[in-house]
């Protein structure tokens, strides 16, 4: 049991994980809406490191939001869960029309998924994201990994008929459903932990870290042993996030746990510096906010022809003033409003 103090250090680190998972989400989406390929320095380094790990962070923080609210009443919140991911589904499958990598649509199905799963044990979930892992190298040397997709535009061809949209949504969409459920799977398993103490936000950053680490080099090393014994076997031993291979999904924790850890251990000290206060307002809204990146940031790119052919460099300056202004945003409408308008909504017709 912590005390008082502790839980609401607790909370906003969360919060500040948000915020932060949330820059990354928008600076991966800027260069990829802004054809922003390749380039060297460290924009390109800063925006590579990115790629998967943000989304990946942001769906494990959903995860301990989950097993956060189901620790204190399961049932309602199994239910309340529920009609949440039916508001996700609608306005995520509203914002494929303008914005392919869509994310929110995934979330419906992970909060569905998690909803049922949420009674399980820590060890039975550690399963489930086991099997999911296993399952997906077993589509991928099954099934077609490139159907539906023109991977020069990144355009994905039927995914609004019944058969895109399944094999979209489980198997080869942005973040198909095997195996990322896995992440908010995992983010329950870790809300059970003591998250107010010292030594467990310690070991979540240290163990993180390692996780990344070991993933990032098992890749490097396997790589080139694969690509000699077969050029396609490369791809089974890869981190990057299309296709979510195991070692993939093993950097993807790693950075969360990494993230989740260092927030938490570091709420007091931010707290005190003024930087909690900065942040939490926008990581308590990120909903609001991930709809605004797209139809309010990426739509004044649109605006000023900046949507092609831009440099990382552009990209990583337009996502970061981007986040400094919706920040902002987020500090005025906190004073008046305890909770985003798109958050309001979804409180006022989900619970």
């Amino acid at each position: 049991m912590t005390d008082g103090r502790k839980t609401g250090a607790r909370l906003d680190g969360l919060d500040m994980a948000r915020f932060f998972a949330f820059v990354g989400m928008v600076v991966v989406n800027f260069k990829i809406a802004m054809e922003a390929e390749g380039g060297s320095g460290l924009a390109a380094l800063f925006a590579g490191s990115l790629e998967g790990r943000a989304a990946a962070t942001f769906v494990v923080l959903a995860g301990i939001g989950l097993g956060l609210a189901g620790a204190k009443r399961l049932d309602q919140t199994i239910w309340v869960t529920l009609k949440r991911a039916l508001f996700l589904l609608a306005i995520g499958l509203l914002n494929m029309t303008i914005f392919d990598a869509d994310i929110l649509h995934y979330y419906a199905f992970y909060f569905l998924f998690g909803a049922v799963l949420l009674p399980l044990s820590s060890r039975a979930l550690w399963a489930v994201i086991g099997a999911l892992n296993i399952g997906f190298v077993a589509m991928i040397l099954l099934l077609n990994y490139d159907a539906g997709w023109n991977w020069e535009s990144y355009s994905y061809d039927g995914f609004w008929t019944p058969t895109g949209f399944i094999r979209n949504l489980f198997f080869n969409g942005w973040h198909p459903v095997i195996p990322w459920l896995g992440f908010l799977l995992f983010g329950i398993v870790l809300s059970r932990l003591d998250l107010g103490a010292r030594g467990t936000q310690i070991r979540l950053a240290l163990g993180g870290a390692l996780a990344f680490a070991l993933a990032e080099g098992l890749s490097a090393w396997l790589t080139p042993l694969a690509s000699a014994a077969d050029p396609e076997l490369a791809a089974l031993v890869l981190t990057d996030p299309v296709p979510p291979m195991p070692l993939y999904t093993l950097a993807g924790l790693g950075a969360a746990s990494l993230t989740v850890g260092l927030c938490l251990w570091l709420a007091e000290p931010a707290r005190r510096i003024g930087l909690l206060a900065l942040v939490t307002p926008a990581g308590r809204q990120t909903l609001t906010l991930y709809l605004a990146h797209i139809l309010i940031g990426m739509g004044t790119l649109e605006a000023l022809g900046m949507l092609t052919d831009q440099t990382t460099e552009t990209a990583v300056t337009a996502a970061l003033i981007f986040c400094i202004l919706a920040m902002v945003y987020a500090l005025i409408w906190a004073r008046f409003f305890s909770r985003g308008p798109v958050e309001a909504v979804m409180r006022k017709l989900a619970g």
